[in-house]
């Protein structure tokens, strides 16, 4: 009898033990769709912070909203006084500016638009509207003076950080999630990914996979890798590649901010694992405009200063002369 009541007190306890439960939520931020997934016990509420963050950051670094502190920066509205926001996403793209010898440029905008590849497409002379706009770019030539107000070095230039801003944006997203208590979860705002913990539920690493260029499906990547901590971000054009008349081969185009020029490139996407998504977001950017041949370069080259878990990880797919396309990885990326 103590036996069986024992055994029924041991019953009673695992069976009145809270349940892990997956929750998401999703919806429309930065342009995009996002989809947060939290493992907790109870219902995370999350809805009115998420709100509220997604609101601060558009009016910090949206150019889509005309009243952000950033459009009204390139507007040429003096006395703007930035935000911390603003203040880590632009010194983020400073050190990423120096560390790619000026491929990450976020002030490459008027370049963009004057080749027809932005939202506002300069008709004209192209010859002579690139002579005139490349001065424009470089971000060597933007401060943030002492009363956090942005100082331009030309008239004209123009501000856009949509290359590191939605990775950012997913990072405080995770930072509120940690404030809250939240040990298990995954982010996903367009395709770019931060984790934290694990898949409890299948008690094994988060997964995440990488789209195929050539697939429709996206259910099927061409590559899935595992996370436990720190997040992955995609760049890439591969959706609008042009196909050589003679060879077949597939190139895209893309900008170089040192020389101005579009140049035709084989790399069609790259993906970067790094500790936080804004670095890896950033980074992606970066090696689409560095080409294959000089990301590999850098690679060899970086200093994890912080150990081999702050090293980044890159993986890249691109187009072989006869058009077929083939895949590179960092080691690191590999064993993932």
């Amino acid at each position: 009898m103590k036996q069986l009541i024992s055994i029924f007190c041991v019953y009673l306890l695992v069976a009145c033990q809270p349940k892990t439960q997956r929750f998401t939520f999703s919806g429309e931020a930065f342009g995009t769709t996002y989809n947060i997934v939290v493992l907790a016990e109870d219902t995370p509420q999350i809805t009115s912070a998420l709100d509220s963050l997604i609101h601060v950051v558009n009016r910090s670094l949206s150019t889509y909203d005309p009243f952000s502190d950033i459009s009204k920066i390139n507007d040429g509205q003096s006395g703007v006084v930035v935000d911390i926001m603003f203040a880590e996403v632009f010194q983020l793209s400073k050190r990423v500016y120096a560390d790619t010898d000026g491929f990450f440029d976020p002030t490459v905008g008027p370049l963009v638009n004057a080749w027809g590849f932005g939202p506002e497409s300069i008709a004209g002379d192209r010859s002579a509207i690139l002579d005139s706009l490349r001065p424009l770019v470089g971000y060597d030539q933007v401060m943030l003076n002492d009363q956090n107000s942005i100082v331009f070095g030309k008239k004209g230039m123009y501000l856009d950080f949509n290359a590191v801003a939605k990775g950012y944006a997913i990072d405080r997203m995770g930072v509120m999630l940690d404030r809250i208590g939240f040990n298990n979860y995954l982010i996903e705002v367009g395709g770019e990914v931060l984790v934290k913990g694990q898949n409890t539920l299948k008690n094994s690493p988060w997964r995440i996979g990488i789209d195929d260029p050539l697939a429709q499906d996206r259910s099927q990547p061409i590559r899935t890798i595992t996370l436990k901590k720190g997040a992955m971000a995609s760049s890439g054009n591969y959706r609008k590649f042009v196909l050589d008349s003679v060879t077949g081969q597939k190139f895209v185009h893309t900008i170089n901010p040192i020389t101005g020029k579009a140049q035709p490139s084989s790399t069609l996407a790259v993906s970067v694992i790094a500790p936080d998504c804004a670095t890896a977001d950033a980074y992606a950017t970066a090696f689409m405009a560095m080409g294959l041949e000089r990301t590999q370069a850098w690679v060899t080259r970086q200093q994890c200063t912080g150990g081999v878990d702050a090293c980044l990880e890159v993986f890249a797919v691109y187009a072989a002369p006869d058009g077929s396309l083939l895949t590179w990885e960092t080691p690191g990326f590999g064993k993932r």
